[in-house]
């Protein structure tokens, strides 16, 4: 009997150690429930909210992550390994950051953030695609698609699983500083671009349960994604940032909410809050609208998450009061908490909340678990390291001429000569000497516009890509002049015989509120430019901004005037259709209106009286077409 027991005692013990080192959330055969669950009943209160909190790149150490169970780690915009940073730095700066979360007691795996929002925009060398103002004028689901799974890989070749994107906002107010991250002011627009989502993370299986987050995980080509700002961010009182969205509750469900409903119905992983307030109340401790309509009535199974500093923001002044912003951010639903940097006043805080039962611990397990079910969904447990298997993906060939298809049909002609049966464009390649001038002829910046590299932008050839006089030089015969003069004098325009000049002025970079303009106007000496040049000359505007600006006076001396928003890196799209080898397709997106009083002036308001209407754009025929007919 006692060598029974024995042997009894010996298989129980056999048993035990090789149960304890058979843990249920390490295999990716269970059900997701089940590693969920496994997980998190082995997660102390520390690691649960070491979890929730997001801290910047420049204050990320392995040591920290180790310290303090980091769940995840954001690069804001500008934040590199170094400047010029090839897919080689990123990915081992990432990768040591990752070494630091698998070393933890139960090595979760972090969770890297980015702003990709129109391309991997913070990365050197990478394509950069029109900003969501031009896309929306494409009205071209499948190209907006294209984009998606172009980025993702951009952002997958650089190690980084997760961007800040898209931007779903409905912007009612050009005067607006973000208005060029929102596809239009027609909300039906706006929800027809969200199938970058499918771009960014994979189609939906059919048999996929219905509104349930999803990021393939059967190829480290996609990546989460993030429809923002929840909710009202393009409806704020005279377009300021960041602040009041005065609307009903009919109004904000019919022309801000909709976008929402169809990013969860394509698997939308995460949904980031506002910095707004909706008739007073920040979004940022909006339980109604957080827990009760989005997590509860529309069922959104991901996690949300706060922007930068947003729930420091939820008092005025900001970090007056941080302890009461945690607990009012935290109640009210934000499951991830973007700090970025003084993250152990964060975790104290928390933590001190909890223990004082002022935060119930459910409400601290509901964001693990939001938090744990994307990075299982995702694969990250599987597939935590990355490689430079994809590093070639960088700003690749096949990228750029998407972004350049994109160019092409987000291009609006506004104006087509000084009479209808007159037409400038399409241009001659061939003419004796041409004339390109403007501020944005020659300055890849400039033409990418905000979040590109730096936070706010940068004037100057900050990255790889073709300006537009260079796609002027590569588009015309090489028996034509292009003479380049930035801003010519009345002298120097007399004294040369141009055929035709081509100026291209308008916005400065900016971003957020830096952009928040009460009177629309394009950056000097851009008038001046137009009207030298247009008075001397045959002339073709072309205007880079992020809305549209005003323009109603220069109009009459314009010959030609194309709306070509913030195309990006691929210039070479501009002068496709400039020079006739495709035609202009593109239709506004947004009303084009004659005085900044107007606003705000949409398309059904009985005020209505734009310089361009909303759905406006003339069209021309390939040149090569023309010439067969």
């Amino acid at each position: 009997m006692g060598r029974v027991t024995a042997a009894l005692v010996a298989l129980w013990l056999w048993t035990a150690v090789v149960e304890a080192g058979y843990m249920k959330y390490m295999d990716p055969k269970q059900p997701l429930n089940v590693r969920i669950k496994d997980l998190m009943s082995r997660m102390s209160l520390e690691e649960k909210i070491g979890q929730m909190t997001q801290i910047e790149r420049k204050v990320a150490s392995t040591d920290v992550i180790k310290k303090y169970f980091i769940g995840s780690i954001v690069s804001g915009g500008g934040s590199v390994p170094r400047p010029r940073a090839s897919a080689e730095n990123w990915i081992n700066m990432v990768n040591e950051f990752q070494k630091g979360a698998l070393s933890t007691r139960l090595g979760i795996p972090m969770i890297y953030g980015i702003d990709a929002v129109h391309g991997h925009n913070n990365a050197y060398n990478a394509t950069i695609f029109p900003h969501n103002v031009g896309l929306g004028v494409t009205r071209d689901p499948d190209l907006v698609k294209k984009i998606g799974a172009a980025t993702a890989l951009e952002v997958r070749a650089t190690g980084i699983h997760y961007t800040f994107a898209p931007c779903i906002a409905v912007c009612r107010d050009p005067r607006w500083g973000r208005c060029y991250e929102s596809y239009s002011e027609d909300h039906e627009i706006v929800q027809s671009m969200t199938e970058i989502i499918p771009g960014l993370q994979g189609d939906v299986p059919s048999d996929y349960p219905k509104n349930f987050p999803f990021v393939n995980p059967s190829q480290r080509t996609k990546v989460a994604a993030c429809a923002k700002h929840f909710v009202g961010d393009g409806g704020t009182t005279d377009g300021i940032n960041e602040n009041n969205t005065v609307i009903d509750w009919n109004g904000l469900l019919n022309i801000h909410m909709p976008a929402y409903l169809d990013s969860i119905r394509k698997g939308v992983a995460t949904v980031m809050v506002s910095y707004s307030s909706w008739n007073g109340k920040k979004m940022h401790a909006n339980y109604d609208l957080i827990t009760g309509y989005l997590k509860q009535t529309l069922k959104f199974k991901g996690f949300v998450i706060s922007d930068m500093w947003g729930i420091d923001r939820i008092t005025t002044p900001s970090r007056a009061n941080y302890t009461y912003s945690v607990q009012a951010g935290i109640h009210a639903g934000i499951d991830m908490v973007m700090v970025p940097d003084e993250y152990v006043e964060f975790i104290d805080d928390l933590t001190l909340l909890v223990k004082k039962n002022v935060i119930p611990m459910s409400r601290i397990n509901d964001a693990v678990r939001r938090i744990l079910r994307v990075k299982f969904i995702m694969g990250l447990f599987e597939n935590s390291m990355a490689d430079l298997s994809l590093a070639d993906q960088l700003g690749s060939q096949d990228h750029r001429e998407l972004a350049r298809e994109a160019v092409r049909k987000s291009l609006v002609l506004l104006k087509n000569g000084k009479s209808s049966n007159q037409p400038v464009l399409p241009l001659p390649t061939s003419s004796e000497k041409i004339l390109v001038a403007g501020s944005h002829a020659n300055d890849i910046g400039n033409q990418c516009g905000g979040w590109t590299i730096e936070w706010n932008g940068q004037t100057g050839n900050i990255t790889v890509g073709t300006t537009i006089l260079t796609a002027v030089k590569n588009s015309v015969d090489e028996s034509t002049e292009v003479v380049y003069n930035e801003n010519p004098e009345a002298e120097f325009l007399k004294a040369n015989n141009f055929s035709y000049a081509i100026v291209v002025v308008g916005e400065l970079p900016y971003v957020e509120t830096n952009g928040d303009s009460k009177n629309l106007t394009i950056a000097e000496p851009g008038y001046s430019t137009i009207t030298n040049v247009c008075e001397a000359v045959k002339c073709v505007v072309i205007i880079i901004s992020g809305r549209p600006i005003y323009i109603e006076p220069y109009l009459e001396k314009i010959d030609a005037l194309v709306a070509a928003w913030l195309p990006g890196t691929e210039g070479q799209g501009i002068t496709d259709v400039l020079f006739g080898e495709y035609g202009f397709t593109g239709k506004l997106a947004r009303t084009w209106f004659r005085t900044v009083d107007q606003l705000p002036m949409n398309i059904g308001d009985p005020h209505y009286d734009p310089l361009f209407p909303f759905g406006y754009g003339l069209t021309t025929n390939p040149r090569l077409l023309k010439a067969s007919q």
